[in-house]
């Protein structure tokens, strides 16, 4: 085995798999009676923070208005069980349903949601627009997506370039590639070999190799782009073009050129882009200070957990359960 393969091996920039899972079985042995007892104790932490942003992520997520009564026949939480697949989005929500009495009913929609459900739903993705009041976005597959980079790199030590590496199998993906694969402000590629886009494969790269570069593209996929969280923690900047969808992160409230440098959806203006910010570091680090400042409440574990216990809540009692 060469060094470039172990470093990526490296732990580093990554959450840990193994013990997100071994915390996530072992709450299966534990009654969950004992956290419904906790549960009143648990959401009067609300006082150890500001309220009003606390209601704002709430009401933000969880957009339901009680017009809608949960039918009868709805799955339980009782029945929410473990399976070979989703793993990660079974452990995220048991970690918090455990909370509530098993006997109430909730739609559970797992993976890349990138439309609205019918009935009011929770999900780990939602379009962006003004009709989404059925998603109810709930911080799923955590392990995978809520990286925070410890960069110790100053921006001014970074290549003046544009690095990216993904899966490409949506058109909006290629065609960014096939504009700016030889471009000499970009090291991008694709990295899943398949029968499409194979001029386009490049070795992978670890998160910090990525993060020798001043800017980092971010384009979303099937939903949401998985490494945005991590960008915006870093000393680097987000490069991509307004999202479409948004999850946990609320990408929606992200503002262009303020928290990450926007391009258009054609991409056609991404060399004057990022030709302006080499050129206006100051500016530049500034976005790097605006993106800190958004990831920060983040990284609060109790806040999120508060939050996360406030959105159920608030669903089973717009769905008029409690």
């Amino acid at each position: 085995m060469d060094f470039s393969s172990l470093k990526r091996l490296s732990f580093k920039h990554k959450n840990n798999k193994f013990f997100f899972y071994i915390a996530g079985y072992s709450r299966l042995f534990v009654p969950n009676w004992l956290y419904f007892l906790r549960l009143d104790k648990e959401l009067l932490r609300i006082k150890q923070y500001d309220a009003d942003y606390i209601n704002g992520r709430v009401e933000y997520y969880n957009k339901l208005d009680g017009s809608y009564v949960m039918p009868q026949d709805v799955d339980r939480l009782s029945d929410l069980k473990l399976g070979k697949k989703l793993k990660a989005y079974f452990f995220d929500t048991y970690r918090y349903s455990r909370f509530f009495r098993s006997k109430l009913g909730a739609h559970f929609l797992f993976g890349d949601i990138n439309y609205i459900p019918e009935k009011p739903s929770i999900v780990k993705s939602r379009p962006i627009c003004d009709n989404n009041i059925n998603a109810v976005i709930f911080k799923l597959n955590s392990i995978r997506h809520y990286i925070f980079t410890h960069d110790n790199k100053s921006f001014e030590n970074k290549k003046d370039m544009l690095v990216g590496r993904a899966k490409v199998s949506q058109k909006h993906r290629a065609k960014f590639l096939e504009m700016y694969f030889n471009h000499p402000l970009c090291n991008i590629g694709q990295v899943k070999k398949c029968e499409k886009y194979q001029e386009f494969l490049m070795p992978r790269m670890t998160i910090t190799e990525q993060l020798d570069y001043k800017f980092i593209l971010c384009l979303e996929g099937n939903d949401v782009a998985s490494n945005l969280k991590w960008t915006m923690s870093s000393n680097s900047i987000a490069v991509m073009s307004k999202p479409k969808f948004e999850s946990w992160f609320m990408e929606g409230k992200l503002v262009p050129d303020y928290h990450y440098i926007m391009i258009k959806d054609d991409y056609s203006d991404l060399e004057e882009k990022l030709t302006y910010y080499i050129t206006h570091p100051d500016e530049a680090k500034l976005i790097i200070e605006h993106a800190h400042q958004y990831i920060e409440p983040f990284k609060n574990k109790k806040m999120e957990k508060l939050i996360s216990l406030l959105v159920l809540q608030k669903y089973f009692r717009k769905t008029g359960q409690i």
